[in-house]
């Protein structure tokens, strides 16, 4: 067997932080946002089976959370304004998620690749799991942004209110429901939350 490198990149998460444009009263590696994504990510497609009506594959999209940043691994974070500056650098910059993404999966061995592929690449993944993911992790930022706005930073003020309106733009109920139910708690203390 010869050895991969695939495992040991993904454990480089914990090392690559987001907002790097930003005054962070406290650094938000990528590792812990995967893991907040994925969690509101579960919600997300409980609340719309529960809740919606809906039949979500929920352990698919958590596990499309969990992944949904791998490329960022070999690419940096990209902050938003740059990423989404216009629609051809937002153009170029997916192609080179997509390259990283199809480097991440040839360091697999061969008879793991198929089971990777569609969770980095996306490719005829299911529109509904992929908007739930969004939101997951857009409300994942607006956490960040809670979190920060709470430890008296101003800087994510207006981060907070572009990802709050874009989220409300999704118009997706669970989205909606995590928002008023899940949401202002995130801004108690600790003893608040006891």
């Amino acid at each position: 067997m010869q050895e991969s490198r695939f495992y040991a990149y993904l454990s480089r998460m914990k090392h690559i932080f987001r907002w790097s444009l930003m005054k962070n009263s406290q650094q938000e590696s990528l590792s812990v946002h995967t893991l907040d994504t994925a969690v509101i990510a579960h919600a997300l497609g409980l609340l719309r089976n529960r809740r919606f009506g809906g039949s979500c594959d929920v352990e698919r999209l958590v596990l499309l959370a969990i992944y949904h940043d791998c490329s960022e691994i070999l690419t940096g974070d990209m902050p938003t304004p740059i990423k989404y500056y216009n629609p051809e650098i937002k153009a170029a910059y997916k192609e080179v998620e997509a390259v990283a993404n199809k480097k991440l999966v040839e360091m697999l061995p061969e008879d793991l690749r198929a089971d990777y592929a569609p969770l980095l690449e996306h490719g005829g993944e299911d529109p509904e799991l992929l908007k739930l993911l969004k939101a997951a992790d857009k409300i994942s930022a607006l956490v960040k942004c809670v979190e920060e706005e709470n430890s008296g930073n101003k800087e994510f003020s207006k981060a907070k209110l572009s990802i709050m309106e874009s989220i409300k733009e999704m118009r997706l109920p669970e989205a909606d429901a995590f928002i008023s139910e899940f949401l202002p708690s995130y801004g108690l203390t600790i003893d608040e939350l006891n």
